[in-house]
């Protein structure tokens, strides 16, 4: 699989802001999509929901119980950081597998999936 070969290529060889706006246009075609530095990344939004995340070139999309296995399905690892005592915190948003982000069809639907993780977490 050309996976760990292109996930490679990409981190070392596109600045960050080359992603960003990689990842941007990948997602323009479904409307409403805005980047915003934070934590030294990026959140990703789509019409105001902060549904995804960049970091060190990797994009996360958030992930519940009902898309969790979807992830998993592709070896996908959930967002994790050193915290303030060195033990490791681990978050809801999971890395997109490339194999998704060249599938037009198939990053439309995972991100419609994380949109309603956000929205089913929030009640």
């Amino acid at each position: 699989m050309l996976y760990p070969l292109l996930k490679i290529l990409l981190k070392n060889y596109m600045k960050t802001n080359q992603y960003v706006d990689y990842v941007l246009d990948l997602l323009a075609p479904l409307g409403g999509i805005k980047a915003r530095k934070m934590f030294g990344g990026y959140g990703i939004y789509k019409d105001g929901v902060f549904f995804a995340l960049i970091f060190d070139n990797i994009l996360y999309f958030k992930v519940d119980d009902k898309s969790r296995s979807q992830y998993e399905s592709f070896g996908s690892k959930p967002f994790s950081y050193e915290g303030k005592n060195g033990k490791m915190v681990t978050i809801s948003y999971w890395e997109v597998p490339v194999d998704i982000l060249e599938d037009r069809t198939q990053l439309e639907q995972w991100l419609e999936k994380a949109v309603l993780a956000v929205k089913r977490t929030k009640k």
